[in-house]
């Protein structure tokens, strides 16, 4: 005679399981604050600068989609790290996050309490340039401006030696309903050895701009354009996901522009794509 299947663990059993993990969830963070802790010790004896670290912090987004499963949604997943992340390096070195809410202030608040929670001070400017502006008298604040338009070209500020540069664009994990969607640049002060260098930002002013050229740069960079009058053309933010910045170049003037200068202003980490079935992909 077969045996009768076990039973169904009861909802007391289960939600004591579940009380245990949040435990050992807790006592985890509570351990890597005390690392942190330690960093800080010896980051004040070693001078090492900002606390900021892109290229370490997209290694470790990757590694989360890489090992992730399960019913609980990526973008939840997303947002607590950063949020983790975020918090501890305000503990390591207290900064605020500058905001142009010009082009709609409810989803680029949206973004930023996604990505770095409710600790970071929050400031909204009304504008790209004086949210930038900010984070040059800081010492060390970021901002978020918008990643697909502006007013103004406010990467021109971003041009000098020693000036902040772009640093990342958010969300790091894209798909059509994110909670979060709204396309950022992060601006702020890093040191050149934590930057990810995979896409590269470039500020470009050129003469004779105009809708052919664009359509022509289409499929090799995104393109942020904006007008120029002291070239009586357009000012550019250029990004190079792998194109090469001389090929952009080159077809720029091939299609008829004049390039009058160009500068590096950035980088930033590939983006992650989430299709509808959740597995992300580069």
């Amino acid at each position: 005679m077969s045996k009768a299947p076990p039973a169904p663990p009861s909802l007391q059993e289960l939600r004591k399981e579940i009380d245990a993990i949040d435990e050992q969830v807790h006592r985890l963070l509570m351990a890597r604050g005390d690392i942190i802790d330690r960093l800080i010790q010896v980051k004040q004896t070693q001078e090492v600068g900002s606390a900021f670290r892109p290229a370490r912090e997209a290694s470790m987004m990757r590694e989360l989609v890489r090992r992730h499963r399960g019913i609980l949604p990526l973008d939840t997943i997303e947002s607590i790290w950063r949020v983790i992340i975020s918090t501890f390096t305000y503990v390591q070195a207290p900064f605020s996050v500058h905001a142009d809410v010009s082009l709609g202030e409810p989803a680029m608040r949206d973004s930023a309490r996604f990505h770095f929670g409710f600790v970071v001070p929050y400031v909204g400017h009304f504008s790209a340039q004086a949210a930038v502006e900010a984070v040059a008298k800081s010492k060390g604040d970021l901002a978020l401006v918008s990643a697909v338009s502006s007013r103004t070209p406010w990467w021109n500020a971003l041009e000098a030696d020693g000036a902040p540069k772009i640093i990342a664009r958010l969300p790091f994990l894209e798909r059509a309903d994110h909670p979060a969607a709204l396309p950022v640049f992060v601006i702020s002060r890093v040191a050149d050895d934590a930057m990810v260098t995979e896409v590269q930002m470039w500020s470009v002013r050129v003469a004779g701009w105009n809708a052919d050229i664009a359509r022509a740069l289409a499929p090799l960079a995104e393109i942020v354009a904006v007008p120029d009058t002291a070239f009586d053309g357009a000012a550019l933010l250029v990004s190079d996901a792998g194109t090469g910045f001389e090929k952009i170049k080159a077809a720029l003037i091939q299609a008829g522009a004049s390039v009058r200068s160009s500068a590096l202003v950035g980088s930033h980490a590939t983006r992650y794509t989430v299709p509808p079935n959740g597995s992300a992909k580069p």
